[in-house]
């Protein structure tokens, strides 16, 4: 039962994380496209996107992300380290979360830039940047239902699959 709960806990912080980031590169995009407005104009959105991204990334992405590890680790520990070892898995998830945890911090110094209205980044690498957590979401998802050895090769091959797909999407769309 207790693990149940850790699982379901686990499970409600990862979309509180994912919801975040998701939401938090397209107030980016919002920023972005805000500096090419007039003065008056500009000043205004900017502030306002450069504030609405600190609170979600302080109240959502941050309590999101450290919740998650706090109950995937937990689900580890209630389980056992020989489980962990016995899972293939589950190496692969958390390598997978490593690199997401990565790309939550990459956002903070985005956000940073943002703030100080440098716009070091195209409006398409911001749109490539705001799939980013769909693809590890549908990845980590699948690797988590599927879960043999086997399976985790195609689960890495469709999330290869689906980047490209995406990019050739948004590069066909996106012609700035």
């Amino acid at each position: 039962m207790i693990y149940l709960f850790l699982k379901a806990l686990h499970v409600i912080s990862m979309v509180a994380w994912f919801a975040g980031l998701i939401y938090l590169v397209r107030l980016f995009i919002y920023h972005s496209d805000a500096l090419n407005q007039d003065d008056a104009d500009k000043s205004i959105l900017t502030k306002q996107y450069a504030q609405m991204s600190l609170r979600l990334y302080k109240n959502l992405c941050n309590p999101g992300m450290m919740l998650t590890w706090f109950f995937g680790i937990a689900m580890i520990a209630h389980n056992g380290m020989e489980w962990f070892g016995q899972n293939g898995w589950l190496h692969v998830k958390v390598l997978l979360v490593i690199l997401l945890t990565v790309y939550h911090l990459y956002l903070k110094k985005v956000m940073k830039s943002q703030a100080n209205n440098e716009n070091k980044h195209s409006g398409l690498k911001l749109r490539l940047l705001s799939e980013v957590p769909t693809v590890f979401l549908i990845t980590i998802v699948m690797l988590g239902i599927f879960k043999t050895g086997a399976n985790i090769m195609y689960v890495v091959g469709g999330m290869v699959l689906l980047a490209l797909i995406i990019y050739i999407g948004i590069k066909s769309t996106y012609k700035n």
